[in-house]
């Protein structure tokens, strides 16, 4: 087994992805890709501790922060670009209050006999055992059918399986770790070309997948799909540079959904990435494509440049719903969306907005769809895609100065003040908490992620924060 050189990564980025598994808590979700899940919701369904209520009481407050070295960039930075991943489904996650959400229509599937078939033992062993067979000596970690990983291998008895973070290193290649230590157990693999600009790593279904932007590495934009156990890549080039922060949405039936800054979204074949369908909206994008449950049937929502949001069906012929625009200059930059729903049954689509986030609601059905404005937040600098925990908005106005007249990283550093996280009741759009100025700089890319309680946050000058409510001892 080899040690990557990016521990120093995974020090940082595991508090990121795995908080429950970092930090030994219970009862949270994990983060475990950009915008929480497949789907790119932005949105932890439940949480032992946060909620409407008890954000509006004393106990959530800033635990601590760490110093993981400068990460400000520009369009080329290098090193570490996309987070670290680990595997994530494409269905559905269950509902607030327990419904399952899996499939493509958002329900469970039929109950199940635990007896297996004549000398396989029961259904719940071979599951286990399928499981287990997730990565190790014969294949790269996570590919269907690979050796065991486990320690000690191959014996007899039922072995615990090891949990992988996957990371992309500047040269292009793929590495599967132990979240546990950090060590491979296989060597890298060849992705996508050195130096690219990489945002969105994903894996599902023993596939891995990124986004490349800005031409960087002479890579060219688009997405890449990358089969672990043949170590296959297929690859798909956009038009213009893709949109948004986070790359790319899953459907529930592994459908890849992908903007364009040119303003094309796409539909993308699982694998072969293969166009399936297109909606040309006359407007460019500006935001990365959620994906969501609405009344049993998937929808695609993205953001416009003018600020407008579109809901589309799965085989994107014509929004079922549009809001209008906001501005005729084309320069609201979204960056990604946080979508949600309440218990009482109302879909939200959040956005961060020209100095603000802005709530929507999604109503009506079958050709009477409609998005009516909700709420508001206070004015912010430069606001991040928010994220939903448990009914709370957690909003940042990131603080970073976007003038033209800061061409450059120095210039909009010179420019810029200090980022404040905000709390808010994703119903009313009441304000329950903020930072303050704990904060004492300024965001420039990535953005929140969190779980079991607590939420993080790193800045232009390689600080991160971590927020929420103290772990029990």
């Amino acid at each position: 087994m080899t040690r990557w050189n990016a521990q120093v990564a995974i020090s940082s980025c595991c508090a990121l992805l795995c908080a429950d598994t970092a930090f030994g808590q219970r009862g949270g979700s994990d983060w475990a890709t950009v915008g929480n899940d497949a789907q790119r919701s932005g949105w932890v369904r439940t949480d032992p501790k946060i909620s409407p209520e008890s954000m509006a009481k004393p106990g959530f407050a800033f635990l601590w922060k760490q110093k993981a070295g400068q990460t400000g960039t520009a369009a080329c930075p290098g090193g570490l670009t996309t987070a670290l991943a680990r595997p994530v489904g494409v269905a559905f996650p269950a509902a607030p209050g327990g419904r399952a959400a899996g499939g493509a229509m958002g329900r469970g599937g039929p109950a199940k006999s635990g007896v297996g078939a004549p000398e396989e033992g029961a259904v719940t062993i071979a599951q286990i055992a399928a499981q287990a067979n997730q990565g190790g000596r014969g294949g790269f970690p996570g590919a269907p059918g690979a050796p065991n990983a486990a320690r000690g291998g191959g014996g007899g008895g039922m072995q615990r399986m090891p949990s992988y973070a996957y990371a992309l290193s500047s040269d292009g290649k793929l590495h599967a770790m132990y979240v546990s230590n950090g060590e491979e157990p296989n060597a890298a693999v060849q992705f996508i070309p050195a130096n690219a600009n990489a945002v969105g790593l994903t894996v599902t279904d023993g596939v891995a997948y990124v986004a490349t932007i800005n031409g960087c590495g002479g890579a060219p934009n688009g997405i890449w799909a990358m089969d672990l156990s043949s170590k296959q890549v297929n690859s798909w080039k956009a038009a213009s540079s893709i949109s948004g922060t986070s790359g790319f949405a899953f459907g529930p039936d592994g459908t890849i959904y992908a903007g364009t800054e040119g303003g094309e979204l796409v539909g993308l074949e699982a694998k072969t990435l293969k166009v399936l369908a297109t909606y040309k909206a006359g407007v460019g994008f500006a935001s990365t494509p959620s994906v969501f449950d609405y009344k049993d049937k998937p929808m695609v929502t993205i953001a416009a440049k003018d600020g407008s949001i579109h809901v589309l069906p799965p085989a994107l012929d014509a929004p079922v719903a549009k809001t209008p625009a906001v501005s005729s200059s084309g320069e609201v930059t979204a960056g990604a969306l946080a979508t949600w729903q309440d218990r009482e049954g109302t879909r939200w689509i959040l956005a961060p907005a020209a100095g603000s986030v802005a709530a929507w609601k999604l109503t009506g059905e079958g050709g009477s769809i409609a998005l009516s404005r909700g709420w508001s937040s206070r004015d912010m600098v430069s606001p991040l895609p928010p994220m939903v925990v448990n009914g709370v908005v957690f909003a940042v106005s990131s603080g970073e100065y976007r003038g033209k007249d800061a061409a450059t990283p120095a210039q909009r550093a010179q420019k810029s003040g200090k980022a404040v996280l905000y709390a808010i009741d994703g119903k009313t759009g009441k304000e329950l908490w903020n930072s303050g100025s704990t904060i004492t700089s300024f965001v420039h890319s990535g953005g929140l992620s969190g779980g079991g309680s607590q939420l993080y946050l790193q800045t232009y000058d390689g600080t991160l924060y971590a927020f929420g409510f103290p772990i029990e001892h």
